[in-house]
Parts: structure tokens; C-alpha cells; sequence
């Protein structure tokens, strides 16, 4: 691995555990999904930010682009991908581009795909051709954003870049991509990955609250393919061979450790250059497809892991998957991070979102935070509105234990754990 992996993937972990407070999941209709509980050998690779239409970097199959190299490889391994794709980024100007090697290297100010000032050689808007081989051939496409803007400030890797900042403009660049797929193709998005991870914006809204008015899930991964960050060594033949090495042995090493390790995963992958403006993945990814195959791994799209199991920590073989499943198509019942933790005792917020109507619970917080402009707890509309029908005692604190349920609407408990209380729940 070079070293610059190293420190990137050393810098990510301190910055999580350090500078940024740990993340609070709470029950929501948006669920951050890295991967699904499976016992499969069944995994997913997504590849952000295409479709991309120059040559691979250094080019080594006759001009051909970078999206048709993926595409030949996966369908050569019988594997389905899922490309989180961008619309345009002819729109982000004036910018100038910053050194090769730093994250800013696609512009200071704004991304451009694939590179500055060849803006129509990315994105959807401009390759009819790739999009239509994408779904031809049976992959999933996702929405990265039309002209891939952060949502909120990242101070300290793009300090300088715009950002959206409010729920509203965020939605509406989406909506720009989710149109062009609808009425192009007739293409009906489901997932969405934030550009950069971006999850908080100014106006006291987050990436969680855009996905819900889309109706879309977070895509998220838990295993990081990394093509996207470059060596620093000087030699661009070294530098290659390392970037695809550093993609290919952490895998290799993982598989070798336990050979089940990948059921459910969602890999990372990247459809464009990597900081260097090489792109490794067009020769470390068969080397990938290579390792799992040998394992017996198949390579399906995230929406066939999710039709597998929506959930991260309950799989086909529990009593209680059916109806959860069906549940969670219409309540929050999972927590933001895709887990149900069902041994955990139910909170009255808990409780009060799997009462309340979904367009009650999302409808009446977006309102107070309009009001207020500042995030609001994630169970107030739901509580606010179970309040009104009698359900639960107004003031009631959303983290306090459930110790009764409302007549008529619960079977019998012997205790008030998730698993008891959504078992008890007759929601025919």
C-alpha cells in the first residue's frame, strides 16, 4: 500500500474519532446502508462520479473510455454494478484547477468531471451512449448530484469550496438529475450517495431529510476500494502499480482472514481519475473481480443486496423479517445507520414513529425547522402528532423507556424491547 493510503485512511479515522462528534442514529425513513446482513457470498461494487467518456489514464486499450473499460470488465465476470452518476458540472465556473495530488485538484472552488474544462466528456447529460449500455446491460444507476455540489461546508479537506447549504437547493439538484433519468430513460432512481459525505447543511436540515423528500435511500459503503487516492512516489509506472496494489491486497488480505467477509458489503469504487489523474481501477478492478470470484462471490447491484435483506443486523432466518420488512416501507422502525437493535428497550420517540403517520412525522418537524432554522429532534413531528391523538402524554421525553402501549393497537407484551413491542404491533 502507498504510503499516501496509508496516511489518507489513518487521517479519515483520526478526523471520525477526534474532530467530529460521533454520530446520533435515530429511527428514520432514510437509512445509511454500507451493507445487509446476509450469509451469501453476494457483494456489491458501486463506482462514483460518471459516466465518463476519455481514455483510461495511462491508456492501455486504444482510446477506449474509461465507463467501457468497467462495463467490459464486469460483464466479463458476469457482475452487475451500481454507478452513482453525476448530470453536469458545465455550470461550475469560474474556477481554476488546484495541484494534482490534493483533493482539489478537480477545482478549488467547484468538482468538475471529469477534469477542468472537459466537462462534456462526464456526467449523464453528455453521454447518452454510456448511460444507455449502463441499463442495457443490467446495472443500477444512482444519483450523485446533477453538478456534484457538497450540501454543507467541509472545513477541513474543501475549505473553499461552495457548497449548497439548504434543503431546498440540495432537492432541487437532484430533482435536475432524477428528471433527465426519467424522461430520457424512464429510469426510476432509488438510492443516493451525498457528494463527499456531506450530511449537514446551514439551514438545520441534512442529507437524511433530502433523501426523504426524494424517496430515496442513502447508499453509503463499508469497504473502500480505494482507486481514487494516488502514491506519491515520482515514477508514474511505480505510482500505478502501487495505486492498483493498494486496491487489490487489502482485499486479498481480508478474504484470506475470513473468507466470508464480504457477504452484504458495498464496495467503493470510483468511474473517473484519482487525484494523480490516473485511474488504477481500470486495472485493479479485474484483479478484484478476479479475488472474489476465486472465493465464490457474485457481484450484484445494491438493490438486489437490499431485495436480499434491507437491514444490517437482521437477516431472512428471523421471525420477525417478514413483517419488519414490510414495516419499514411505511415507518421508521430502523435506525438512520440500517440497524433495528431489537434486544434494546423502545423509547417513547421510538414508539411515537412507528405510530405516526410518515407524512405527519416528517411534515411537522420540517416545519418547526423551518420555523426555527435549527435541526429539531428527530422524533418531534412523529411525538407532536401522537400527542394530538391521545397516544402518548404531551411533554413526554422522546429518550424516555416505553412502559405502556396504547390499548387496541399492541398484543400482549412480556417486556417493552424493540423486538417485543414491534412483534406485539398489529398493523394489518
Amino acid at each position: 500500500m502507498s504510503l499516501i493510503v496509508k496516511i489518507g485512511k489513518k487521517g479519515k479515522k483520526i478526523v471520525k474519532k477526534v474532530l467530529q462528534p460521533a454520530e446520533k442514529h435515530n429511527l428514520s425513513y432514510t437509512r445509511r446502508i454500507e451493507r445487509i446482513k446476509t450469509d451469501r457470498r453476494i457483494c456489491a461494487m458501486t463506482f462514483d462520479d460518471g459516466p465518463m467518456d476519455l481514455p483510461v489514464s495511462p491508456d492501455r486499450f486504444g482510446g477506449k473510455s474509461l465507463t467501457d473499460v468497467l462495463l467490459d470488465t464486469l460483464a466479463e465476470f458476469g457482475a452487475k454494478g451500481t454507478f452513482d452518476v453525476v448530470g453536469d458540472t458545465s455550470e461550475n465556473y469560474p474556477d481554476k484547477a488546484g495541484k494534482v495530488g490534493s483533493a482539489a485538484w478537480g477545482g478549488v472552488k467547484y468538482d468538475h468531471y471529469p477534469d477542468i474544462h472537459q466537462d462534456d466528456k462526464g456526467g449523464a447529460e453528455h453521454n447518452d451512449r454510456l448511460i444507455h449500455r449502463i441499463l442495457a446491460e443490467g446495472h443500477q444507476i444512482t444519483n450523485h448530484g446533477y453538478r456534484h455540489i457538497i450540501f454543507g461546508k467541509k472545513p477541513f479537506v474543501y475549505g473553499a469550496r461552495v457548497y449548497l447549504g439548504s434543503l431546498d437547493k440540495a432537492v432541487e439538484d437532484l430533482q435536475k438529475l432524477d428528471k433527465l433519468m426519467w424522461d430520457r430513460y424512464g429510469y426510476q432512481i432509488t438510492l443516493h450517495r451525498p457528494p463527499h459525505y456531506v450530511d449537514k447543511m446551514q439551514d438545520g436540515f441534512t442529507s437524511y431529510d433530502v433523501c426523504d423528500k426524494m424517496g430515496y435511500q442513502y447508499m453509503a459503503a463499508s469497504f473502500d476500494g480505494a482507486g481514487w487516492l494516488p502514491s506519491t512516489l515520482s515514477d508514474p509506472e511505480a505510482a500505478l502499480e502501487a495505486e492498483v496494489n493498494a486496491m487489490v491486497e487489502p482485499m486479498r488480505k481480508a478474504l484470506e482472514k475470513d473468507p466470508d467477509f464480504f457477504c452484504g458489503q458495498i464496495i467503493f469504487q470510483k468511474d473517473g481519475y484519482n487525484m494523480g489523474k490516473r485511474t488504477p481501477v481500470a486495472f485493479g478492478l479485474r484483479k478484484q473481480l478476479e479475488l472474489l470470484k476465486e472465493y465464490g462471490y457474485q457481484v450484484v447491484t445494491v438493490d438486489t443486496l437490499l431485495a436480499e435483506s434491507p437491514f444490517a443486523d437482521l437477516g431472512r432466518d428471523d421471525p420477525l423479517f417478514e413483517k419488519l420488512n414490510k414495516l419499514q416501507q411505511e415507518r421508521a422502525v430502523v435506525y438512520s445507520d440500517n440497524s433495528l437493535r431489537l434486544d434494546a428497550v423502545m423509547t417513547c420517540g421510538e414508539l411515537a414513529m412507528l405510530l405516526a403517520p410518515k407524512e405527519e412525522a416528517l411534515g411537522r418537524r420540517w416545519a418547526a425547522v423551518r420555523r426555527s432554522g435549527k435541526h429539531e429532534n428527530a422524533y418531534w413531528g412523529a411525538m407532536d402528532w401522537c400527542a394530538e391523538q391521545g397516544l402518548l402524554p404531551r411533554g413526554t421525553k422522546p429518550d424516555a423507556p416505553v412502559t405502556a402501549l396504547p390499548e387496541g393497537l399492541f398484543a400482549p407484551v412480556s417486556d417493552f424491547t424493540r423486538r417485543s413491542v414491534y412483534g406485539a404491533y398489529k398493523n394489518q
